[in-house]
């Protein structure tokens, strides 16, 4: 397994803090930049000119700034597809909550009819019991 590398960031300040600047102080910019150069990047770069350097740092630069923006997309699509999402949800709620409703109210009308049967029904029951308890003639 190889060897760790630097896990930390040392500026002429002491180590990179996450409340220092990197865009706004050019030691800890230098002390990030070279804290993210591996040893075989040391070796590849001691063998470059100045303006070779210089060249593969603005070709990192612009590969870093398509990555981020690249990502910034994404995350933008992301946000797109999850509000339509909700979106949706909202839709298919407000359409169980009208099924529910509409179940609601049929349920209670066949409750109402339920019980009107149930009343013809024992009110039949009892004129069949009233006619068969009369003697019929013989």
């Amino acid at each position: 397994m190889p060897e760790v590398w630097r896990p930390y960031f040392l500026s002429a300040n002491g180590p990179v803090s996450v409340t220092d600047l990197v865009m706004l102080n050019g030691e800890t910019a230098t002390a990030v930049a070279a804290g993210l150069c591996t040893p075989e990047d040391a070796k590849v770069l001691a063998g470059k000119t100045d303006p070779q350097i210089i060249n593969d740092s603005l070709a990192l630069t612009i590969q870093c700034a398509a990555t981020v923006t690249n990502m910034g997309h994404r995350l933008h699509e992301s946000k797109k597809k999850v509000g339509e999402v909700k979106e949706e949800n909202k839709r298919l709620k407000a359409l169980v909550d009208s099924y529910a409703d509409d179940l609601v109210i049929r349920s209670t009308e066949q409750s109402k009819t339920t019980n009107k049967l149930q009343k013809q029904y024992e009110k039949l029951l009892a004129e069949v019991k009233e006619l068969t308890s009369r003697s019929i003639p013989k």
